[in-house]
């Protein structure tokens, strides 16, 4: 047969095409930009933005529940910290005051915290039953009479009820210059068993009258006034014999030569430092005051001192009344002369030493000094006196009340 044809190179396929020159790929920055998304600068940022704005959303609902749990903690800590201060009373102090508190025998300790929290002597009878128990005081706490103090620590009251009787003791401080019967509210406060004023109307083997005192009706001015401190089981003989014994050692180291040359003895200086006692605040003014009386008992001219009137009728505060100024009584030195029966109350050392030696002046009247804390001015004659006295009216009237300044 025919043969094969044979292909002709005119038939060839066309060659595939070259990219010419001209057709090169447009520059890299025409080419239009992958879906790859921003550069990673810009995906970092947004990240770390993103993870901002989400905290707060992720984490809030865990603050949330911390916050309550915190101020719960914070409250029951501060709770524990005023027991802890309320229980312990750190820096606590001694307490006001004299508060006299009788603990009876067969006391609970649960009724020992009642008697004082009811007196006022401790704040909490639950705090104090605990720190009683703390102690391990519990069973060695000891009916008695005890002088407390208003508001004392728990720690300083256990240790006033848990001492025993043998070593305990009662500490009482009489002022100067105060009667007998302002003395018995004192002791009886202190817990001092017995009665004042029937004991000291007499005692025993004490001897008045070898002072110039035989017609004595009691022990006023003989009661020498001091601190003293006793056994808890203490009596008022104890007290007395105590303040008598202190008057005995104390008179016999005073110069009494002066006032029995005045023909007075020891009694009639102890009416005298009585007096003194109630009318001087400046100490200075002792002998002062004691001469006035001396003058006056010498020319024979009534002391007119209302503190033996106020001894009298018992009036030591208030202003006197007419009627009580006109009191018949020998205690009223405005109406009879001379000295009182006996003192107005119970002297100490320096009043006595001030009325067995008085100052060497010639005064005869004193007035109180207007605007002074009890400054007295003292003059030797009736007009000076007047003078005096006016001015301190005036004072008082401009006033409306006593002129002192103190």
């Amino acid at each position: 047969g025919p043969p094969a044809p044979v292909e002709s190179p005119m038939e060839e396929p066309p060659p595939a095409p070259v990219e010419s020159p001209m057709e090169e790929t447009a520059p890299r920055a025409q080419r239009p930009r992958r879906s790859a998304g921003p550069p990673l600068g810009e995906r970092v940022a947004a990240l770390r933005a993103r993870a901002a704005r989400g905290a707060p959303r992720r984490s809030g609902g865990a603050a949330n529940l911390l916050r309550p749990a915190t101020v719960i903690l914070a409250l029951v800590a501060l709770a524990f910290v005023w027991f802890l201060w309320a229980f312990f009373q750190p820096f606590h102090g001694d307490g006001t005051g004299r508060v006299v508190v009788k603990i009876p025998k067969g006391a609970s300790v649960s009724d020992v915290a009642d008697l004082l929290d009811e007196n006022g002597v401790i704040s909490s009878a639950t705090l104090f039953q605990g720190r009683v128990t703390l102690a391990g005081k519990r069973s060695e706490l000891y009916p008695g009479t005890y002088t407390l103090a208003s508001g004392m620590s728990y720690g300083d009251a256990i240790d006033a009820i848990s001492t025993p009787p043998k070593k305990r003791t009662i500490v009482i401080s009489i002022p100067e210059g105060l009667s007998r019967a302002q003395v018995a509210p004192i002791v009886n406060d202190a817990g001092v068993e017995g009665d004042y004023m029937r004991l000291t109307d007499r005692f025993g083997d004490f001897v008045a009258k070898r002072y110039g005192a035989a017609g004595a009706k009691n022990l006023e001015g003989f009661l020498f006034p001091a601190t003293y401190e006793l056994p808890a089981d203490a009596t008022v003989k104890d007290l007395v014999g105590r303040q008598l014994d202190a008057f005995s050692d104390r008179i016999s180291g005073i110069d009494m030569s002066y006032a029995e040359s005045k023909n007075l003895n020891v009694y009639d200086v102890l009416k005298i430092a009585s007096m003194i006692e109630r009318e001087v605040q400046v100490p200075e003014e002792r002998r002062l005051v004691a001469a006035v009386i001396y003058n006056r008992l010498k020319q024979d001219i009534p002391l007119g001192i209302d503190a033996t009137t106020r001894f009298a009728v018992g009036n030591y505060t208030k202003p006197l009344s007419p009627a009580e100024l006109e009191t018949d009584s020998p205690y009223n030195t405005r109406i009879y002369g001379g000295l009182p029966p006996g003192p107005i109350g119970n002297p100490g050392e320096a009043a006595i030493r001030a009325a067995a030696n008085p100052a060497r002046v010639s005064y005869l009247y004193y007035v109180v000094k207007p605007y002074t804390c009890g400054e007295h001015v003292f003059s030797s004659s009736y007009a000076e006196f007047e003078q005096n006295a006016a001015a301190y009216n005036d004072a008082l009237e401009k006033e409306g009340e006593a002129p002192t300044r103190c």
